[in-house]
């Protein structure tokens, strides 16, 4: 089996982890932390286009994990991670990280939220060097070694 279709393979295992746990998770950490892995995938390449965003939105709205908190609450924390990443990449990216580190003390929740940047790095088919990178990021502040989800 080729990347790719691995790729596939786990972000729909991922996704189908997530659906079943999402009401344990139901709280702002998690809420924040998963909008943050968002904008930090998104901006994983130093910016982030506004077809990203546009991707990102839908993602929001679409997701049944997700569809447990109001879109309007997700979207606006997306937002403000996104700018802060656009406005000083590197600076935005401690506080982004940050976000994600919060869930550091909740394992099934911070292994979640590494899920949902797997899925979202997964979305277009091309879970690229920065992504992964990003995620690897996430995962150590996390205390998660990243080999467990074969990054």
């Amino acid at each position: 089996m080729g990347f790719l279709d691995n790729l596939k393979s786990q972000s729909q295992t991922y996704a189908d982890q997530l659906k079943t746990k999402a009401g344990q998770f139901k709280n702002q950490d998690f809420a924040k932390a998963s909008m943050a892995m968002v904008a930090l995938i998104a901006a994983a390449d130093g910016s982030i286009d506004a077809s990203e965003k546009q991707k990102m939105t839908g993602f929001i709205t679409s997701n049944d994990t997700l569809s447990i908190f109001d879109p309007s609450d997700l979207k606006g924390y997306f937002d403000g991670y996104a700018s802060k990443l656009e406005a000083d990449y590197d600076f935005g990216k401690v506080e982004v990280i940050q976000a994600i580190a919060k869930l550091k003390k909740k394992p099934d929740q911070a292994r979640a939220v590494v899920q949902v940047g797997i899925i979202i790095g997964g979305a277009d088919g091309n879970f690229d060097a920065d992504e992964q990178r990003a995620l690897k990021e996430a995962c150590n502040a996390l205390g998660i070694p990243p080999s467990d989800f074969d990054l």
